[in-house]
């Protein structure tokens, strides 16, 4: 429990009390007081009797009031100046607001860790439900796990920013994995489609882009049910971030039910991917087209196929095009203005971009 929050609280009582009161700790030190210059100060009268007690006591012109009970003792005490009723009341008063303080600050904070530990598997599955009971953790509610990677260095702390875009501390729940990537468990509507949830992304990497100027790359899993296939949807979040740097490498939102056949094709073996190309290049390798050729490829898919609007985009005459489909034909034995052999040919081009990234592993 952080002794700022304590003494936060203090401060802003400080002017509805007429008197000194504040809060010890079980080691008898003061941690929050409305006379800062009392922090610290050594307390002889809080004994373990009087924290096992949990009863109100005057001692000196004081009155103290224990509270947070854990494990049949008291962790903390209330005290003010007096030993007259005013000051039980004020005690009462510090003893139940801060208690409540407490508490929704450390369930919040344990179910954050407790998150952390689901989705990182350092925790049994047998002991999931026990522990989500315990912090009262409701896992009938639909959720998804995003996670916001940071690709440029930067002096901006995009946890915090993070935090302000996500405030409601009841529902949705932040944590770091890495130096560089930050997790989000997100409480979502049942109705939620794909759509709403890439729109949320874009409103962190906008937001983080431009008004902060950091670079930044969102994963998205699918919307899950249940305390353990949160897991599941942070996998899918990272494959999508894994995924999405192999084969859409501009793309700064990548949605793990967008990946169509790319998750198939991230799942084999290079050896049986070189095996695919050299079936399918039998007459030339894919490694002789040249950069202008694969690059009228790329608009021509982008184009759906379509020879009149991808000559429009390119600014070249229709014929032109036609010449260049021919010519990759002719190189690699594959018409592209025939839907199957297309599909073929971009699935062989995914293949290859597997097969260079997974090279650039080792």
């Amino acid at each position: 429990m952080s002794n700022k929050l304590f003494q936060g609280i203090i401060h802003q009582m400080k002017d509805a009390m007429d008197r000194t009161v504040g809060v010890i700790d079980a080691e008898g030190i003061i941690i929050a007081c409305s006379d800062v210059d009392r922090l610290g100060e050594p307390n002889n009268h809080v004994t373990n009797e009087l924290l096992e007690s949990c009863e109100t006591v005057c001692v000196d012109n004081y009155t103290y009031k224990p509270f947070a009970l854990k494990r049949s003792k008291c962790e903390y005490v209330a005290f003010s100046r007096g030993n007259d009723e005013t000051a039980a009341r004020y005690c009462s008063l510090i003893s139940i607001a801060l208690e409540n303080i407490k508490f929704y600050y450390d369930e919040k904070y344990d179910r954050v860790s407790f998150l952390k530990n689901v989705v990182l598997d350092n925790i049994l599955p047998g002991d999931i439900y026990v522990k989500s009971r315990e912090l009262h953790f409701n896992s009938d509610v639909q959720r998804v796990v995003l996670i916001v990677k940071v690709l440029t260095a930067t002096d901006v702390v995009v946890h915090d920013i993070l935090a302000r875009i996500f405030p409601d501390r009841q529902k949705d729940y932040l944590f770091n994995i890495s130096e560089n990537e930050i997790v989000i468990v997100k409480e979502v509507k049942e109705d939620i489609n794909n759509k709403d949830l890439e729109k949320l992304a874009r409103s962190i990497v906008d937001t983080l882009n431009g008004e902060f100027y950091t670079k930044v790359v969102v994963g998205i899993g699918k919307a899950v049910v249940g305390i353990k296939e949160i897991t599941r949807s942070f996998r899918e979040a990272q494959s999508a971030i894994e995924i999405g740097k192999v084969f859409d490498t501009e793309k700064p939102i990548v949605s793990y039910d967008n990946l169509g056949i790319a998750r198939l094709i991230y799942q084999l073996p290079p050896t049986l991917c070189e095996m695919y190309l050299r079936e399918i290049f039998k007459r030339g390798s894919i490694d002789s087209l040249e950069y202008e050729t694969l690059f009228t490829i790329q608009r021509f898919f982008e184009n759906n196929l379509n020879v009149s609007e991808t000559a429009r985009n390119l600014f070249v005459h229709r014929n032109t095009l036609v010449y260049r489909l021919e010519k990759i034909k002719k190189i690699t034995g594959l018409d592209l203005r025939e839907f199957e052999q297309a599909m073929v040919f971009k699935v062989a081009l995914m293949v290859k971009k597997y097969l260079v990234a997974n090279k650039s592993k080792f």
